[in-house]
């Protein structure tokens, strides 16, 4: 069963000034053994979340208040700087679709490495390369380095890839749009397709019609005073 806990949970970011990174000042401070000063910024301040099979949480807030920390705080991609985090589950992050993509590497070799990533074998990897190249209608850019690609090619192959390795856990910052109108509409029905399938879905959006279709329970982020 999937599942994701998380009990009075705050995330600082640590931020250093521009006087600290330059090349000059980091080889000082280095050299007489000096601390670069670093401020905090808090992206995330005591949250509490139980999530468990079946659930679709929206998560709501202005620009800043940590919606997409808040995602990937459950990734892993942030550790808690107080608090503690359980999740259970396998997890697609649909955050960003791009990312971990080689742009010197084919279109093949990026399916191949994202399956190898997630655990496949080498025949489950076959199966997808196909079911891949026939819904991304990429035909032979398949075979070329993804830097020759277009903007919407290069979506169409990281939603493409994002969609097929199923996952108990997906996780989404606003609603996906790729590629033109008749692309679409298939890689909506593959979105909603791909939702069902899954356990818990935690979405952020300001979107309030988006969060009422596909949620049923919201959490509203603000910023802190």
């Amino acid at each position: 069963m999937a599942s994701i806990h998380l009990q009075n949970v705050s995330v600082q970011i640590p931020v250093f000034s521009n006087h600290s990174r330059s090349i000059k000042n980091s080889f000082l401070k280095n050299f007489l053994k000096e601390k670069a000063l670093i401020q905090s910024v808090t992206a995330l301040h005591d949250i509490n979340l139980n999530l468990k099979d079946g659930d679709r949480l929206g998560v709501m807030g202005p620009n800043g208040a940590g919606k997409s920390t808040l995602l990937r705080t459950i990734a892993g991609v942030y550790q808690p700087s107080s608090g503690s985090i359980d999740v259970k589950g396998s997890i697609a992050s649909l955050i960003d679709i791009s990312l971990g993509m080689d742009s010197e590497a084919t279109g093949y070799e990026n399916i191949r490495m994202r399956a190898i990533m997630m655990g496949m074998k080498l025949k489950q990897i076959k199966l997808i390369e196909e079911e891949i190249a026939d819904f991304t209608e990429l035909g032979n850019f398949l075979g070329l380095p993804i830097r020759t690609y277009s903007t919407g090619m290069h979506m169409r192959l990281g939603f493409a890839v994002s969609t097929t390795i199923p996952a108990e856990i997906i996780l989404m910052d606003e609603w996906l749009s790729v590629g033109d109108s008749d692309f679409l509409i298939k890689a909506e029905k593959r979105l909603h397709d791909y939702i069902q399938k899954s356990s818990i879905l935690v979405i952020a959006s300001h979107s309030e019609d988006l969060i009422s279709k596909l949620t049923n329970q919201t959490l509203r982020l603000e910023h802190k005073a």
